[in-house]
């Protein structure tokens, strides 16, 4: 495992963003069709796995919205 050594007397600071996983984000949106409430799904990335199963949400009556990276399914 690697690992970095900061040598100086200045301390760290700073913000990244983490990106959505897909891996959790299906699962996820197939539990969104066992509750009639609004799932919202923050830092949802944008993949073709991830536009395949809101299709198929659609299709079986779930309305689904984009706003940035957040995913809206009724």
């Amino acid at each position: 495992m690697s690992k970095f050594t900061v040598v100086g007397g200045k301390p760290l600071c700073g913000k990244i963003d983490i990106h959505g996983s897909k891996n959790a984000v299906l699962p996820i949106l197939a539990a969104s069709i066992l509750t009639e409430d609004q799932v919202i799904l923050h830092n949802c990335p944008h993949l073709s796995d991830v536009e395949n199963m809101i299709e198929i949400l659609e299709y079986i009556g779930c309305r689904t919205k984009w706003e940035d990276d957040t995913l809206v399914i009724d």
